[in-house]
């Protein structure tokens, strides 16, 4: 279109020129030389449009190159964000699973340090109890001393040595307190080496037995940390029910609400999940479970 219209412009100029040059006084030879030059032009003009409708269409094969190799790019970015985000997910996914694994292993080291209190504290009477024992033995030694005058100047027969009384002497360790401290140290290691199935039974049997002691709401806790990993959740919830309604006091608590509120997430039931969570953070501030309950309110979006 461009070359088409400066054709007719130099053709309306040559045909001025010639009409001017027909009209005008001016010599021929000086008309015919503005001719040539005006044709000169026209042709410069015609390879100067030729020049540039060349350069046009090298530029748009660039263009089209440059816009295909980023297209490319964009591709390639795409392939190995989409890499990276599974990998990120698989990091999360372990992490979860080690975490898991990690708190069973904590909460079994607490669980063992309140054994060794409380067995602390049964030695420390048993002590006691002893020191009673001998200073009552001693008390009785030194009572009946023999050959003892008596007022009148004879010496006293010699007293018949009278049978000690019968001292309570320390409580023994009885083999049914060590079946329940076995069964309850095989129970934890096998949640925390992930035989599921046994350390349920174990547990079971502990509680059917020896549902009075003070690791009787860890043995429920731990009923309900099964549940959840074996992915029964209702059953998970009605554990840790137990522990909050049957041990309102016991350590353990905190941690029955926080797995409380995740089983209900797990379940889909999000209101009443968050409606846990903020049980937790409300009711024990400044404890692990309350940064564990932010922490999962946060990924929430809450």
């Amino acid at each position: 279109m461009h070359i088409r219209n400066i054709a007719v412009f130099s053709a309306t100029l040559l045909a001025g020129a010639v009409v001017g040059s027909l009209l005008g006084p001016r010599p021929v030879e000086a008309v015919a030389r503005e001719i040539i030059e005006l044709q000169r032009d026209v042709t410069a003009l015609l390879q100067g449009q030729k020049d540039l409708g060349t350069q046009v269409t090298q530029d748009h094969t660039v263009m089209k190159t440059l816009v295909e190799q980023s297209a490319d790019s964009v591709a390639k970015l795409g392939s190995t964000m989409g890499s990276l985000q599974k990998s990120v997910q698989d990091v999360q996914a372990n992490s979860g699973a080690r975490l898991d694994t990690m708190s069973t292993q904590v909460q079994g080291l607490s669980d063992n340090l309140e054994e060794i209190k409380s067995r602390l504290g049964k030695l420390n009477q048993q002590l006691v109890d002893l020191q009673n024992s001998v200073q009552g033995i001693d008390a009785r030694l030194s009572g009946g001393q023999p050959g003892a005058a008596t007022p009148g100047g004879t010496a006293a027969p010699p007293q018949q040595p009278q049978p000690l009384a019968s001292s309570p002497g320390p409580p023994s360790y009885t083999p049914a307190a060590a079946s329940a401290d076995k069964l309850y140290s095989n129970a934890l290691s096998d949640i925390t080496s992930g035989k599921y199935d046994l350390a349920r039974q174990e547990f079971q049997d502990y509680l059917k037995h020896y549902g009075d002691t003070v690791l009787a709401p860890n043995a429920q806790f731990y009923l309900g940390e099964i549940a959840f990993r074996q992915k029964d959740y209702q059953q998970a919830i009605a554990n840790y029910d137990r522990v909050i309604t049957d041990h309102p006091k016991n350590f353990k608590i905190a941690s029955a609400h926080l797995r409380k509120g995740m089983a209900f997430l797990a379940l889909g039931q999000k209101s009443q999940g968050v409606r846990e969570l903020r049980d937790v953070i409300g009711r024990y501030p400044g404890t692990e479970e309350e940064r564990l309950a932010r922490q999962k309110l946060r990924e929430l979006g809450m």
